[in-house]
């Protein structure tokens, strides 16, 4: 199902670009105590999940697992407004790292991508089984929010999430990569892929990356756009023969019909990392997917109010989707 929802940007703040960076320039947040736990894969690597927990923890609380953006973590903005958000709303918060992106370098040549589900089904898991009193929730952004809907897609009635919500979700990866390589994107393009190219780099002085990629160390730099990178790094590193081959393989797009999770994607259309061109026709999505498209919001933006007291829709929309909260005291 699909419906324009009650978003409006705050005045002076519509455009695009504007709504997608107000958060990281002007937003203050108290301090937030974190508790880290590592995990362990089946692999031998490992990620870090940071949680944040109500003052009344309990065994029976729900619990909402966050899945960060591409080069995201626990100080992104979008993170500390949700977890504060849903914290105040009854929940335990958890953010899932994938992997390397908490600060700490993960033990493999390889790291995560857009569609790499096998971390989260393995937490999701994991956490099932030491709260099996909590019902789970789930929240994806971006990067995080593709790997959700496939996810969701792949485990199909055998989730163990109540309720999931996907905000601006590149849901066709090679219609996204392209996008970025436009126009004022290519400065969002230019940013990440400084970040991904120093965390590659890094891993040269543990591992022989030239011999599993072909890849000289000081040719990383020469990666000017993500099909680029893609095509040099994440693909054969994770099993792809190509960008294009994992492009196809991981965008959540085709897996929206298989949903039996009572899913909400937020999407707006004026989203600078990518075009219209992702949004599913109605045929493609399951009766389970809700989509809320907007005309403005930017990516993981969503600012309402006014220049000046601003208000983070977002979060509210969240929170409001999620209720009535199982495993809250009436």
């Amino acid at each position: 199902m699909q419906k324009v929802h009650s978003f409006k940007p705050a005045f002076g703040i519509s455009n695009p670009h504007l709504q997608t960076i107000y958060s990281s320039l002007f937003r203050k947040f108290p301090e937030i105590e974190f508790e880290i736990e590592t995990f362990k894969l089946s692999d031998g690597d490992f990620l870090q999940a940071y949680w944040h927990k109500t003052d009344t923890c309990q065994k029976h609380m729900p619990i909402c697992v966050l899945f960060h953006g591409l080069a995201g973590s626990y100080n992104s903005p979008y993170i500390k407004g949700a977890m504060l958000a849903l914290t105040k709303a009854g929940f335990d918060t958890v953010l899932m790292h994938f992997r390397g992106c908490s600060g700490v370098e993960n033990s493999l040549a390889r790291s995560y991508h857009s569609g790499d589900t096998q971390d989260a089904k393995e937490y999701l898991q994991n956490l099932k089984q030491r709260y099996p009193e909590s019902q789970l929730y789930a929240v994806g952004y971006s990067l995080g929010a593709n790997m959700l809907l496939k996810l969701l897609g792949e485990i199909q009635k055998n989730s163990l999430i109540k309720k999931a919500v996907a905000v601006s979700a590149p849901m066709l990866l090679d219609i996204c990569a392209k996008r970025m390589n436009r126009g004022f994107s290519r400065y969002y393009q230019h940013r990440l892929l400084q970040e991904l190219e120093t965390s590659i780099d890094k891993k040269y002085e543990t591992f022989d990356m030239q011999k599993l990629l072909g890849l000289k160390r000081e040719n990383i730099k020469k990666l000017k756009t993500f099909w680029e990178f893609d095509d040099a790094y994440t693909a054969p590193i994770h099993g792809f023969k190509s960008a294009q081959e994992y492009y196809d393989k991981c965008s959540s797009r085709q897996f929206l019909k298989k949903i039996q999770t009572a899913t909400l994607i937020i999407h707006a259309k004026d989203d600078p990392f990518m075009t219209q061109e992702v949004l599913p026709v109605k045929e493609e999505i399951s009766e389970k997917v809700e989509m809320e498209i907007s005309k403005n919001g930017g990516h993981v933006g969503f600012i309402g109010g006014t220049l000046f007291k601003p208000e983070f829709w977002l979060e509210k929309r969240i929170v409001e989707f999620f209720k009535p909260i199982d495993g809250l005291k009436k």
